[in-house]
């Protein structure tokens, strides 16, 4: 059995090296959801550090420019409607 492509982020760009777009691609959101059925807590938690290791990532990658709101890309997507 070939093994899965694994859609976890690539650091220090935050992209997935699977897709190429940005990450969390929609294979990395749909895995995450699965791994915290029912503990939707834990992984707006385990979201957030995530966004907040993202953010010195991208801010050492790109000294000089100012990030956009990381929010709705890591955190947003999880949240209940």
């Amino acid at each position: 059995m070939p093994e899965r492509p694994n859609h976890t982020a690539l650091r220090p760009s935050w992209r997935c090296p699977v897709c190429g777009i940005l990450w969390p691609c929609s294979a990395a959101k749909l895995r995450l959801l699965g791994q915290y059925r029912g503990d939707r807590p834990g992984l707006l938690t385990h979201l957030a550090k995530l966004q907040e290791e993202a953010s010195a990532d991208l801010t050492k990658l790109n000294p000089d420019s100012a990030l956009p709101d990381l929010t709705p890309r890591f955190v947003g997507w999880a949240q209940t409607r």
